[in-house]
């Protein structure tokens, strides 16, 4: 992608303010995710809004297979659209599998980051000895299958139960923007994830974190919120939100709007 990285992302800065806030949506979404949540902080923030390699909006050919295969090109990715548009500090907001891109990065880039937030995230999906993350490798593979069997009936399944809340529009949502990806890369993208294990890295994380866990999360369980607080190596907060679901952006956006206007640097 090169120097058209802004282009190919569809890299966005909305907003007024001298502070500024980046918005990095999850896997099966892409940054209209954020709408809802907009209108809450583009008055006193400058807003910088991007898709993943991965999400529908982006040209499936800048999806590189032998690239990223680990998250740290998407890391490199944004810390790439951070420096060309100058930013030098912020407020990093990550959902799903954009909180560990923002963990990553921070490890990289400290003083970049002002604050992590993180909204249903996780550093490891498979149960370990001590830690339960919420799957078994069977269960894992099983999805894996269904997705590559039949993709749309599999969509229609899961949208559901990700969002969790009954709030069909938000379900209409999700389930819009996982079949605008090529099914191929979400299949990619999703074994990328669930078989990725970040816990040896979270102690070296030095940025102040704040982490938003729903009341049920079909993918995250609330354990690994407390897990990540006790080990992240900076100063981390738990914030509980109550509404279901893995997408309260998407469900909640005005309960989840309250609490992160809460938890941003004053």
């Amino acid at each position: 992608m090169g120097q058209n990285l802004l282009e190919a992302l569809n890299v966005r800065v909305v907003g007024s303010g001298e502070k500024i806030l980046v918005l990095s949506h999850g896997i099966g979404t892409d940054q209209s995710a954020w709408n809802r949540i907009l209108p809450f902080f583009i008055r006193d923030h400058r807003v910088v809004l991007y898709d993943l390699v991965c999400a529908g909006t982006v040209n499936p050919d800048y999806f590189d297979f032998r690239r990223y295969t680990t998250l740290d090109s998407y890391v490199d990715d944004l810390l790439n659209i951070l420096d060309a548009i100058g930013v030098e500090r912020c407020t990093y907001v990550g959902h799903s599998v954009s909180a560990m891109i923002g963990i990553l990065a921070a490890i990289r880039r400290p003083r970049l980051f002002a604050k992590l937030i993180l909204i249903g995230a996780s550093p490891r999906f498979l149960n370990d000895k001590d830690y339960h993350g919420g799957f078994e490798q069977g269960e894992i593979e099983k999805v894996f299958w269904a997705m590559e069997a039949n993709y749309e009936a599999w969509v229609n399944g899961f949208a559901p139960l990700a969002v969790g809340a009954d709030v069909p529009e938000a379900v209409r949502e999700f389930s819009r923007t996982l079949f605008n990806m090529r099914p191929d890369i979400t299949l990619f993208v999703s074994r990328t994830v669930f078989n990725s294990d970040f816990r040896g890295v979270l102690g070296l994380v030095r940025v102040p974190c704040s982490i938003i866990q729903t009341a049920k999360d079909v993918s995250v369980p609330a354990s690994v919120a407390v897990y990540l607080k006790n080990h992240l190596g900076g100063r981390s907060t738990v914030h509980p939100l109550n509404v279901e679901g893995h997408l309260p952006h998407l469900s909640a956006p005005n309960l989840l709007a309250q609490v992160l206007r809460q938890v941003l640097p004053r």
